[in-house]
């Protein structure tokens, strides 16, 4: 006998907190890097240990997150506490991220590397807690499916708001470190009343499971670890991280130095990325019911690797058949958001079928510590090459000639590495096993 459904009320709001994170998760991920090197004057290797750095942080405090809300209690629940103080807290360090001072390198290197410290941190208090809900507001195979591709929607809007009205609201700032610092507080509001929208509105959430570990942290980690289908696709998805990481990371330098085009088209390709992404949410639901998550998620790394190496054809002057090509590839790219997070809860529920315990927070932060990790790898990968390639940074106004390799450089991180990264993967996705008592859920 399958599970009740779950109200339409109560999936939109679980949902409305991703409006949030995809905007923090976009945001710096797109600009951040661009904004130390091409606003500020940062040096590229300098830059990118602004954004590494951080996400070392992360490894420490993201599985301490998950596990302390495994063993919250409380009117509010397991994990509402939480989302409460992450949704407080982000937004003020969002706002200082984005509001370096102006004139001193070093200076504004440190202020940025705090200021990302402290923002990763309050997005580690919401983000990790409310990515284990669905494992215990329902038991039901399609249902987590279904709470997830509608959380992945909402996702997807807040990739598509960060990266297309980002761009726009900081030319209607005036541009430089003015329209950086008011882009960063009308976001930051944005993403504040989305999460206060999953608070207040999952209330009434159920909360599925068997009692949570009693295992002393460290153990709980070294067992999720040794679960090797669930380390085969954490790194399955690690891997795919640091190419989008990278690809996220380039897109301001592919549209200014391959494209040679101005930041209206940023705001363009990503509303080719996140559309199409948008539209086949439902396309990728229906083959996970037909074939499977496995086989979908397969299917998905395809397409984006595909595509992705595509982009080796760009060139100034094409910029509708990259627009075009980057609208397929985010058909892939709805997919690597949907199935990872739907078979993750299937895996928590083989644990604690094995265990009699529920270990969702310390299973979810150790999947965004590799998430986090990913991501900035992907983007020092690319001040790695952009240092590596002479690439010389500038203030917001200067011209600067850039030399060949760094341009090569550029293009290829943008189109070969996530390629590469989406094709490593996929033996890993090969050896998972879906159980057939999840199947037949």
């Amino acid at each position: 006998m399958s599970a009740p459904s779950l109200k339409l009320s109560l999936r939109l709001s679980y949902a409305a907190g991703s409006l949030g994170s995809g905007l923090f998760s976009t945001i710096p991920g797109l600009l951040l890097l661009y904004y130390l090197t091409d606003t500020l004057a940062v040096p590229a290797g300098l830059a990118g240990l602004a954004i590494l750095l951080p996400k070392l942080w992360d490894i420490a405090t993201d599985p301490v997150v998950g596990a302390w809300s495994d063993r919250t209690r409380g009117r509010w629940g397991r994990r509402r506490p939480f989302l409460l103080a992450g949704a407080l807290t982000l937004p003020p360090c969002f706002v200082a991220l984005f509001s370096a001072p102006v004139g001193d390198p070093t200076l504004a290197f440190v202020w940025v590397l705090v200021a990302f410290c402290a923002a990763a941190g309050a997005f580690t208090l919401f983000q990790v807690p409310y990515a284990a809900m669905p494992a215990e507001m329902t038991a039901d195979y399609h249902e987590r499916t279904g709470l997830v591709a509608y959380r992945m929607a909402f996702v997807t809007v807040g990739v598509l708001a960060g990266g297309a009205l980002a761009p726009e609201l900081i030319a209607a700032g005036g541009g430089g470190p003015a329209g950086y610092s008011r882009m960063a507080i009308v976001l930051a509001l944005v993403t504040c009343a989305a999460m206060l929208v999953t608070f207040f509105g999952t209330r009434a959430a159920p909360q599925h499971g068997a009692p949570e570990s009693t295992v002393p942290l460290r153990q709980q980690i070294r067992v999720a670890l040794a679960d090797r289908p669930y380390r085969n696709l954490l790194t399955a998805y690690c891997l795919q991280c640091v190419g989008l990481g990278a690809v996220l990371a380039a897109v301001p330098y592919f549209v200014r130095y391959t494209l040679l085009e101005g930041g209206g088209a940023v705001t363009l390709l990503f509303v080719c990325l996140v559309g199409p992404a948008i539209v086949t949410m439902p396309l990728w639901t229906a083959i996970s019911r037909r074939h499977g998550k496995r086989a979908g998620y397969i299917l998905a790394a395809l397409v984006f690797a595909v595509f992705s190496a595509s982009l080796m054809l760009a060139a100034p002057g094409r910029l509708a058949l990259v627009g075009a090509q980057i609208g397929l590839l985010g058909v892939g790219f709805a997919g690597l958001q949907v199935f990872p997070f739907a078979m993750l809860p299937e895996l928590i529920d083989d644990d604690a079928a094995a265990t009699g315990q529920r270990r969702e927070g310390v299973f979810t932060g150790l999947w965004f510590v590799g998430e986090k990790a990913g991501f900035a790898l992907g983007a020092w990968l690319l001040s790695a090459v952009l240092s590596a390639t002479g690439f010389v940074e500038r203030r917001a106004g200067e011209l600067v000639e850039q030399p060949a390799a760094a341009l090569l450089g550029v293009h290829a991180a943008t189109a070969l590495v996530p390629a590469l990264c989406a094709l490593l993967s996929l033996p890993l996705l090969l050896r998972h096993v879906e159980k057939a008592r999840n199947r037949a859920a």
